[in-house]
């Protein structure tokens, strides 16, 4: 009766037991678990733009040239086809070894207006005036010499002067052709009278030490 009774109480503890276990697996199941913290995301760095190089803008030199002739101011005239080829073989010297920008006035100029002209300008460009003349001992327009005085610009000052002659150390071939003073020779002339003016501009950039690169 005793083992009977002993047995049947072993029994309810076990059950008792195994119910204890059953609530508490329960409760554990049911509680929520901690979240993790969540980790901010690391911003991805943008790509700075590739800087494009710039372009570089026209250069523009502010060296300038004004030429003029004075065409009547000798006591000998000569054709006006004479002056503007000295005027043109200079221009194309100045243009060709320097940035510098040429202007070849189509007026007539003596002295006092080269200079009224000069003092005018507010930048840097000067005012070359050429005249052309025979010495006391020429005999022909073979002789014939183109005479350059050059003027700063604002000041007036002469900065420059100077005579530029036919076949003296030229560069390149020489045309040769009549030396009357006659329309057969104009053509011939004209051609010597432009490398005159050549050698003209090759001395006004040197004695004004402005014989600088040019620019494109």
């Amino acid at each position: 009766m005793n083992l009977s009774r002993s047995k049947t109480q072993f029994l309810a503890l076990c059950v008792a037991l195994l119910a204890l276990c059953a609530i508490a697996g329960y409760a554990q199941s049911g509680r929520r678990q901690p979240k993790a913290p969540s980790v901010a995301p690391v911003p991805t760095p943008t790509p700075e733009p590739t800087p494009q190089p710039k372009k570089e803008e026209d250069k523009k030199s502010d060296l300038g040239f004004i030429l003029a002739a004075d065409r009547f101011s000798s006591m000998e005239s000569y054709p006006s086809s004479y002056f503007d080829a000295v005027m043109a073989g200079c221009a194309d010297r100045l243009r060709g070894a320097s940035s510098a920008s040429v202007t070849v006035a189509q007026d007539d100029m003596n002295r006092g207006t080269a200079i009224k002209k000069a003092k005018a300008e507010t930048t840097n460009t000067y005012v070359v005036l050429f005249k052309l003349k025979l010495d006391e001992a020429a005999r022909s327009y073979d002789d014939l010499e183109a005479e350059f005085t050059v003027f700063a610009p604002q000041t007036g000052k002469v900065v420059v002067f100077g005579t530029a002659y036919q076949n003296v150390n030229r560069k390149g071939p020489i045309i040769v052709g009549p030396s009357s003073r006659g329309s057969s020779g104009g053509l011939y002339r004209e051609q010597f009278l432009k490398r005159v003016g050549e050698d003209a501009g090759d001395r006004i950039l040197k004695a004004l030490h402005l014989s600088v690169p040019i620019l494109h």
